[in-house]
């Protein structure tokens, strides 16, 4: 397909709602270390590797961020970019953004044609396709480096229609349930919940007991939309089939908006139709929620506000349903170039050179960043079996595994099929965590609210059918 398709002024608009070519990248000059190679030792910060641009580099490179949940990845990020730039003869400028204002900001730029060279954010960008670059070189020049991507990160930033990689996904967040262990012991779950229905079982007796609500967003914000998948993959439904057919208006949909609304009923509170990313990180800490879903971005925070919360705070990973058990990621990070950009070269080149030591990223993140190539943090199961960061007991983050084994109950937006343009809107219009509030609040009934949100995933799927970009029909 070309490599650009301007869009209308509508649709920028609907893009910023629905998050809420430069040249070939030559062969590498020299090979970088493998992370087995840079000394790493468990609970040890990794070493920095660095490989030579493949051509000469010059002028500025600007990024856009989100400012991290975990406040010390930035601060080694700025300094890591400005490093590289001084090495490589390019001025690096990062400006990171309030997560809720990133999809607007990259929507803005993209209609006026310029702004920075790269732009992040936390989840699939893939309805900005048709105004950025093509980033399956660097994709590929990653694999052949590290192994294969993770399947869950292709699957977040390739477009297997146009076979276009609209994104570059060198990292992702797994999504736990995080609970207060001595909430949920008295309520007769010391280990936390295993299924929705423990879920609803302790979590009305710990708020009629101990007056404690859970913490489930159905908000117009990215955590209430992880939470709204997770509940209707775990049931069988979806918003699409494998072939980008819409397929939500089912009796597996219905089913899991019949829970959501039990658990409202039993454990909850109205203050959940109106939060925002930071409500539920917020609630815990303040130990207003027994458990929420969540990285552990809250619990890294409640360490040093609330250490007495943290150490209560014990995990789970996916809850079981009818028919499995899958949690959304709870970021995935999306790299995108746009089409405008004044120095793609650079912007390739770094993300490559972000890539190498992404170990370092992990380890910064305190463990929140995972990679996406699992050879990039080899140390990673030893760093969550005896945690560097403080944790009490120090194997409290063990669960996770390492990355492969988060991925195990870990899916994509857009599950069981690509996270597609249309994927993309109908995440950044709310339409899911839409139709799970009107049910619950009595808005509209089950039934109706389901269709409702059908109807308008069909049209989605319909406008971006008819660009030629997604499958299905």
């Amino acid at each position: 397909m070309p490599a650009t398709n301007p869009w209308t002024r509508r649709e920028f608009l609907r893009a910023a709602a629905a998050v809420g070519v430069g040249a070939a990248l030559a062969a590498c000059a020299s090979e970088p270390e493998s992370p087995a190679e840079q000394g790493q030792a468990a609970g040890e910060e990794p070493s920095p590797t660095f490989t030579e641009p493949a051509g000469k580099l010059s002028g500025e490179l600007t990024l856009l961020m989100w400012s991290h949940f975990v406040p010390s990845h930035d601060e080694w990020f700025e300094k890591f970019a400005a490093d590289w730039g001084g090495k490589v003869g390019v001025d690096v400028r990062v400006d990171h953004v309030d997560v809720t204002n990133v999809p607007t900001q990259i929507a803005s730029e993209l209609q006026a044609g310029q702004g920075h060279d790269v732009m992040q954010y936390i989840a699939t960008l893939s309805q900005f396709e048709p105004s950025v670059l093509d980033l399956a070189d660097i994709t590929e020049e990653a694999n052949n480096r590290y192994g294969q991507q993770l399947q869950i990160c292709k699957d977040s930033s390739y477009n297997p229609h146009t076979d276009k990689y609209y994104a570059f996904a060198p990292g992702w967040v797994p999504d736990p349930g995080n609970y207060r262990k001595s909430l949920w012991e008295p309520a007769g779950f010391p280990d936390g919940p295993v299924t929705w229905d423990d879920l609803l079982e302790a979590g009305t007796e710990i708020k009629k007991s101990q007056g404690v609500q859970l913490g489930l967003g159905m908000s117009q914000e990215i955590d209430s939309n992880m939470a709204a998948h997770a509940l209707l993959w775990s049931y069988g439904a979806s918003i699409q089939d494998e072939n980008e057919n819409v397929v939500l208006d089912s009796p597996e949909t219905l089913e899991a908006v019949e829970m959501m609304g039990k658990i409202y009923r039993g454990a909850m509170t109205d203050e959940v139709f109106a939060w925002n990313a930071a409500s539920n990180n917020e609630g815990l800490i303040a130990g207003k929620l027994s458990y929420i879903l969540n990285s552990i971005s809250a619990y890294r925070s409640s360490q040093e506000v609330n250490p007495r919360i943290a150490d209560d705070t014990f995990f789970v990973p996916a809850l079981n349903g009818s028919q499995s058990g899958l949690a959304a990621q709870h970021v995935m990070y999306n790299y995108i170039v746009p089409t405008s950009a004044k120095n793609p070269d650079a912007a390739k080149e770094f993300l490559l050179h972000y890539t190498a030591n992404f170990g370092l990223a992990t380890y910064h993140s305190q463990l929140y960043d995972f990679p996406s190539w699992p050879s990039l943090a080899p140390k990673l199961g030893d760093w969550l079996a005896d945690d560097p960061f403080g944790s009490k007991p120090s194997d409290k983050l063990a669960f996770l595994g390492d990355v492969e084994t988060s991925a195990e109950w870990s899916a994509s937006i857009g599950h069981p099929g690509p996270s597609s343009p249309a994927i993309g809107e109908v995440l950044g219009t709310y339409a899911i965590p839409n139709m799970f509030a009107d049910a619950v609040r009595g808005n509209a009934s089950p039934k109706e609210s389901i269709r409702t949100a059908h109807r308008e995933a069909e049209r989605i799927f319909g406008r971006w059918r008819n660009r030629g970009l997604i499958g299905g029909g």
